[in-house]
């Protein structure tokens, strides 16, 4: 197994020596004179050999997400130590436990899509809800998420390469509660989002601009780009329609756009309550509805995203109502360049408090 660099702190101690010295004399008293310290420095080293760089490749593409590939290429160019086999929180930890060699973990990066409504993509535990704040904070706090045994040190990083991560506080706190050994690591995300496998730059950090849509009902681009140009009108830089018909970066820092969906699902068994099951005959019904129902509208509001994005339907079967909801996200990406010099990416550098955020 490959090791990095031995760290060394050195504390250094003074000693004072204190000489005393008599002079006997019949006629007079004995004398005592303070002879100035010499100065010993002392030396208490302590030796950390740090790992080699660690990474974790935490899902799988699609036909139309290449993030993990193109990630995992990127490591390996590098030469880190590569682990593509653990899809959960659970699975990590229990690696880490495993293969501790004695030498601490330096840096551990994991490589995990990121939705900022709907948390990370690994999941918490195997086979079970993606890790979200909420889901790892149950799993930490019933036990169930393994514990890190050894080789964390204050000093090592736990490096979160996803879409956003550095925004979610909440979850980041919790990810780094989920990382705590006899000491306390730092866990790091950008705020921005992660990009691998660019035709400019193997590795480049972009910001994010959202509009958004009822899921199959567009408007059209043009609309859109208006929709987006008033609710971002300090950005100058980006020519919205152009960019909303982009799918790529054409050139350094050329903006471009990518599509997902948010789907919401309610279900409402009303077999023993004394409530009338609701009936709608129209979209416009179901939301009036959702604003009535606090548990609801509490839920819907912490996605900042109205109510009249999503396309809602209703189903009835027996004595079960379910709610479905789903918007369409149309997310600009903006790659950060150097303001200064030649055209170029920023370098995504993780000592950078402006790039990255820490906990």
């Amino acid at each position: 197994m490959r090791t990095g660099i031995v760290k060394t702190s050195v504390v250094m101690g003074l000693l004072l020596v204190v000489g005393l010295f008599a002079s006997c004399d019949k006629k007079k008293p004995v004398k005592k004179t303070e002879v100035i310290a010499k100065k010993i420095a002392t030396e208490i080293v302590e030796n950390i050999t740090f790992r080699q760089p660690l990474v974790f490749i935490t899902g799988i593409d699609t036909d139309t997400k290449k993030l993990y590939k193109s990630a995992r290429d990127y490591f390996i160019n590098k030469q880190f130590e590569v682990v593509d086999n653990a899809f959960s929180l659970q699975e990590v930890i229990t690696w880490l436990n495993k293969n501790y060699d004695g030498n601490t973990y330096g840096e551990i990066h994991i490589v995990s899509d990121h939705n900022p409504w709907t948390g990370l993509e690994m999941e918490t535990l195997i086979n079970g809800e993606r890790v979200s704040t909420e889901s790892l904070r149950k799993a930490i706090t019933q036990g169930t998420l393994p514990i890190l045994k050894e080789g964390i040190h204050s000093q090592t990083k736990i490096i979160f390469h996803s879409r956003g991560l550095g925004d979610n506080t909440d979850l980041m706190k919790t990810l780094r509660d989920a990382f705590v050994a006899d000491e306390v690591p730092s866990v790091v995300a950008s705020p921005y989002y992660d990009v691998f496998g660019g035709e400019f730059s193997e590795h480049y950090l972009a910001k994010p601009y959202y509009v958004f849509y009822p899921y199959a009902h567009s408007p059209g681009k043009l609309d859109l780009s208006k929709e987006i140009a008033r609710k971002y009108s300090e950005e100058k830089e980006i020519d919205w329609y152009d960019a909303l018909n982009n799918k790529k970066e054409r050139y350094v820092g050329d903006a471009y756009t990518y599509r997902f969906s948010i789907p919401v699902k309610w279900e409402f068994d009303y077999t023993n309550s004394d409530d009338e099951m609701p009936t709608f005959k129209s979209p416009e019904a179901i939301m009036d509805w959702i604003e009535q129902n606090e548990v609801i509208s509490s839920i819907i509001d912490k996605y900042d995203i109205p109510l009249e994005k999503f396309r809602w339907r209703s189903n009835v079967k027996g004595n079960k109502l379910t709610i479905k909801g789903k918007v369409t996200v149309l997310c600009v990406l903006k790659p950060l360049i150097k303001p200064y010099g030649d055209l170029q990416h920023i370098e995504p550098d993780t000592e950078n408090l402006r790039l990255y955020a820490m906990n």
